[in-house]
């Protein structure tokens, strides 16, 4: 009797399309990709895997009735800082440091976050508006010192005063904890939760201790009001998910995909929304991951151009950098998160003239998923990158997602002669090639950026081109570029989905701790030591056996008197072993050095170690794909096509 075939099921949520990745117990790997359905974002999922389903040959329910994991990874919490439809939040706050949200990082605040040709005009920028409103902010009278010692207790006559005042005067609906040093000592924060809890019952509320137990007031309290602020939408969210795969006879676990790179239950996810922002693109830096080990590839220059945004991240020798300063939107936040630069450029954004001079312009504005490109048929009027591509030759008219949409070209082509061909004095082939090439020149600036102006030369790397878009471009950008090579995958279009497949389930912990090098091994290793069996014993009530945990250790590490930090890895051989501190010191300086030049690092003035990071890791079965037996190459359409982009191009 043959083997009952079981799947492995990943779908992620982009801004434009909705993509999923099934992966069988032989190997055999299916796509499907369908448009978004915002705001109601549960319906494409299922919508996406349905899509899957059926290129699979099976129904969704016998798709979901045989599937032994579900791996997802969404966009909400970007859509819902980006739209503002988030919960009306409340912030609690130490008496005094009201103002936290609206100081920022004093004149730095003024342009965190803002394209570069804002930056330049510097009189002419302002602060973000924060989250939460003034009004919707109370101090609350209690002081906790730098060491964790009670100074002043808490006011809870108070703070149940302001709690009122915020539920039901301004309408709170999520509340913010965010007290000062309570990483030290989170025994006033947890009151307050309870607080609100006995007389906010329906209150969704976030704290501080629990979501970035770390020092820095500003983006320790700017973490807690996003996390707030998402945090019921996400819940509500993901609820609504697990309700829909429950209905069509999914009974087996939901994980969710965090900026990190790993992996967390619906359950944990759903309660750290900020651990999930920008989670998609990350998703494809981990499939590009995998898929350089499977090709020998360790260097890599990762590059996902979809329907809404551009996104580029690196990968040396194997491994994947954090992002210094996190940011969503203009908030900085305080979660470990890799570093994924992005643009507004991609298949959907809108191709417009710049008024008074008529030079094209290829994003930021986006046409979405509704109504989407011109090329759509769906009410889009604007001419998109996308359609740029169905004139170019690019995209064949019938064989758009699968054949299951055909494309408008006479309608797309009719939009972008009036508009743009026209008004620039071109025929309508020449104009969409030069378009193109904006795009091009754009994705070249965007990898510069975290290449060239970090030292690093993109002859070294190769490009792995996924995303929808990025494949049709890539040659062009890559031939700027001088990268000699270039990778497009078979999921290449759903890239960020067969990422979700390849990671892992990933815990993350930090303390703070200050520490004056030199230091002990063997003092490190017994502060690192209840932070590793915590991570082990986790893992371990997840159903991972010892031989699938795999645990890391780091230091954030500064010179003395410095406010920034470096994250420098711990080796001690998964865990077991002494910690060569000297190594340690060494690296510091070494990326010290590759961050800010050489000469930089100086030993002398002092080096601290700031706090401690462990990543337990559950180690995940890997896809491993097969031949799918598509068959042989159709050469006569080949042929077709090409004849087609040419006519296309040249008349």
């Amino acid at each position: 009797m043959a083997e009952k075939k079981t799947y492995v099921v990943a779908t992620d949520v982009g801004g434009t399309c909705t993509d999923t990745i099934i992966v069988a117990s032989d190997g055999t790997i299916t796509i499907g990709k369908v448009l978004s359905t915002p705001p109601e974002f549960a319906r494409g999922v299922l919508d996406s895997v349905a899509a899957a389903a059926a290129n699979a040959g099976i129904t969704l329910t016998d798709l979901l009735g045989n599937a032994t994991l579900f791996v997802h990874g969404s966009t909400v919490v970007d859509n819902t800082l980006l739209t503002g439809d988030g919960a009306r939040t409340g912030l609690l706050t130490t008496a005094g440091f009201e103002d936290t949200l609206r100081v920022t990082r004093g004149a730095y605040g003024r342009w965190a976050g803002l394209p570069e040709q804002e930056v330049k005009h510097p009189v002419a920028t302002d602060r973000a508006p924060p989250l939460v409103s003034f009004e919707c902010t109370a101090g609350i009278g209690e002081r906790i010192d730098y060491k964790g010692a009670v100074v002043e207790p808490l006011d809870e006559a108070g703070a149940v005063a302001a709690i009122r005042r915020l539920v039901d005067e301004q309408g709170v609906e999520a509340m913010a904890v965010a007290l000062l040093w309570s990483f030290q000592n989170p025994a006033h924060e947890h009151r307050l939760r309870d607080l609100i809890a006995a007389h906010a019952p329906d209150c969704y509320v976030s704290l501080s201790s629990d979501i970035a137990p770390l020092p820095g007031e500003y983006e320790r309290t700017s973490t807690t009001a996003i996390n707030a602020y998402a945090g019921k939408v996400t819940r509500d969210y993901v609820a609504d998910l697990k309700a829909r795969l429950d209905a069509n006879g999914y009974t087996g676990p939901m994980l969710i995909m965090q900026g990190y790179g790993g992996l967390l239950s619906a359950e944990e996810a759903a309660v750290r929304a900020v651990g999930m922002i920008e989670c998609g693109p990350v998703a494809g830096l981990i499939g590009s991951r995998y898929l350089g080990e499977t090709l020998e590839q360790p260097d890599i220059i990762a590059v996902d151009m979809g329907g809404t945004t551009s996104k580029v991240g690196m990968i040396q020798g194997g491994n994947i950098d954090y992002a210094r300063e996190p940011m969503v939107g203009r908030y900085h936040y305080l979660a470990p998160k890799i570093e994924v630069v992005s643009i507004g450029a991609g298949g959907g954004s809108l191709i417009t003239l710049e008024a008074g001079s008529n030079v094209p312009v290829v994003g930021p504005r986006s046409a979405g998923a509704i109504p989407g490109p011109v090329c759509y048929g769906r009410g889009g009027d604007i001419p998109t990158l996308t359609d740029v591509m169905l004139l170019v030759g690019y995209m064949h008219p019938d064989h758009f997602l699968d054949g299951s949409m055909t494309l408008d070209l006479a309608g797309c082509r009719s939009a972008f002669e009036t508009q743009i061909a026209q008004p620039l004095g071109l025929a309508v082939e020449p104009a969409a090639v030069g378009i193109c090439r904006i795009a091009a020149s754009q994705m070249v600036d965007l990898i510069h950026e975290i290449t060239v102006e970090r030292g690093l030369d993109p002859r070294d790397f190769v490009l792995h081109a996924f995303g929808g878009t990025c494949a049709m471009l890539a040659g062009m950008f890559a031939r700027e570029l001088n990268v000699r090579r270039i990778v497009v995958p078979y999921t290449a279009s759903v890239n960020c989905a067969f990422g979700l497949a390849a990671a892992d389930v990933v815990h993350e912990y930090q303390a703070v701790e200050v520490m004056q090098m030199p230091v002990g091994a063997a003092d490190l290793e017994a502060r690192f030591a209840p932070m590793i069996d915590n991570a082990r014993a986790v893992l371990a009530g997840e159903g991972f056996g010892a031989d699938r945990i795999s645990v890391e250790c780091a230091v954030g590490m500064r010179y003395a008197l410095q406010v920034h930090e470096l994250i420098v890895p711990v080796p001690r051989d998964n865990g077991a072993g002494a910690i060569d501190v000297a190594r340690v010191l060494e690296d510091f300086e070494r990326q010290y050095e590759m961050r800010y030049g050489k000469g930089s690092a100086y030993r002398d003035a002092g080096v601290e170690i700031t706090q401690l990071r462990v990543t337990g890791s559950g180690l995940m079965p890997r896809p491993v794909p097969r031949d799918n037996g598509a068959g042989a190459i159709d050469v006569a359409r080949v042929l077709e096509d090409f004849e087609r982009q040419y006519e296309m191009r040249y008349g």
